[in-house]
């Protein structure tokens, strides 16, 4: 496993999951005149892109995120994400929160798998910025804090060797390895099958700096060329044209990780496969982790950096459906299966002096300037939050 994993898969996550929703809210959006207290509006969709995008990119988290460490569980990910997805005016009930988490997952997943090199995976995660900075290009604050953690990306992995980053997308495949939920968009595109799995292409560029196959070369123990075998290899490859830029600026050239909702199509999901995932899940969590203090002590300082955005006066929170209809968002949610529900961690956390004060130094920090002067929202009480797990 490696121990630089962290940072790229919740950026992608979070990446996918503002595609996702700044598709829904356009979707939903109404003309801001014309727009009754409890509909959306243009001004209401920028607002919930840029608070999250602003908690999503806050400092001392990313400081925390970029810390080398294992990748956590399924569980511990996906309460973050939860936190994220909440941390402005929108709020989603547990099935639509359960659909935004699938699509989000699926997306990354199926970007993985299709990556031609391994050092691949960190072009995704630019593609993924990229695109959030079109989300913030008339908020210079948050342009700045999205460029920060660009070139935190490009300093530490600038120098990580092609078999760690090898070892980066076996992390990442295995954290993906039992999650099949099928998704309208791949369906239709035919990228992924009924059960769930996709389809690898045998077309396409082959990985930058590759030939295409078809040829084999006998060498003698001298090194020198012997044999020419050609062979037909099935597929219709091609020269890749050039190498995707890896800096701050530039033609990423790898087209995985860009925003595939763009196009206005629908988000639905068939979430066939998913008790199963989340059953073995559970089963494995009735055995005592010995990890278990560990990460709860690391999801807390991580979510030291985020803030839920609380109603100021009588505005009330927006619900965002991403369901088709009111009524299959509420049959989505009779059906949901009891392993779905993340919060059955059944560990009582300890609330020690030692990570009181570690608390309080995290949330005592965004009492200070560390935020810009827009930003009015309050940090929850993360100890009580986590006495809930």
């Amino acid at each position: 496993m490696s121990m630089r994993t962290l940072p790229l898969l919740f950026l992608n996550l979070g990446g996918e999951m503002l595609y996702i929703l700044d598709q829904r809210l356009r979707a939903q959006n109404i003309p801001g005149d014309k727009a009754r207290r409890d509909e959306w509006t243009e001004v209401d969709r920028k607002r919930v892109l840029h608070d999250i995008i602003l908690t999503m990119f806050n400092k001392t988290f990313i400081e925390e995120l970029f810390k080398p460490q294992e990748l956590y569980s399924k569980k511990a990910l996906r309460t973050i994400c939860d936190r994220l997805a909440h941390a402005s005016i929108m709020r989603l009930n547990e099935a639509s929160m359960d659909k935004l988490y699938d699509l989000m997952t699926m997306a990354l997943k199926y970007q993985v798998l299709l990556c031609p090199r391994p050092k691949d995976v960190l072009l995704v995660t630019f593609n993924h910025l990229d695109a959030i900075k079109g989300f913030i290009q008339d908020n210079p604050d948050l342009l700045h804090l999205v460029d920060e953690t660009f070139r935190q990306l490009i300093k530490i992995y600038s120098s990580v060797s092609a078999g760690e980053f090898q070892l980066i997308r076996q992390t990442l495949l295995t954290f993906f390895q039992d999650l099949h939920t099928r998704v309208s968009i791949f369906l239709k595109d035919k990228v992924q099958n009924s059960n769930g799995r996709f389809v690898l292409p045998v077309s396409g560029p082959v990985p930058w700096g590759t030939e295409v196959p078809g040829l084999i070369r006998m060498f003698n123990q001298k090194g020198e060329e012997m044999k020419r075998v050609d062979f037909q290899h099935g597929g219709t490859y091609v020269t890749a044209p050039k190498e995707g830029s890896f800096e701050l600026h530039g033609d990423r050239v790898l087209k995985l990780g860009t925003n595939m909702y763009s196009v206005n199509q629908p988000v639905e999901t068939h979430t066939s496969g998913a008790s199963k995932n989340f059953a073995s899940e559970k089963q494995q969590s009735t055995a005592p982790n010995p990890l278990a203090k560990e990460e709860l002590n690391f999801l807390a300082k991580l979510m030291g950096g985020m803030e839920i955005k609380k109603s100021s006066g009588p505005e009330p929170g927006f619900r965002l459906n991403l369901f088709t209809t009111d009524e299959e968002e509420e049959q989505a949610a009779l059906t949901r299966p009891e392993e779905l529900a993340h919060e059955i961690v059944n560990i009582q956390a300890i609330q020690d002096q030692q990570r009181n004060q570690e608390l309080a130094r995290i949330m005592g920090e965004f009492e200070v300037t560390d935020q810009p002067k827009w930003s009015t929202s309050k940090v929850d009480d993360l100890l009580a939050m986590m006495d809930e797990l």
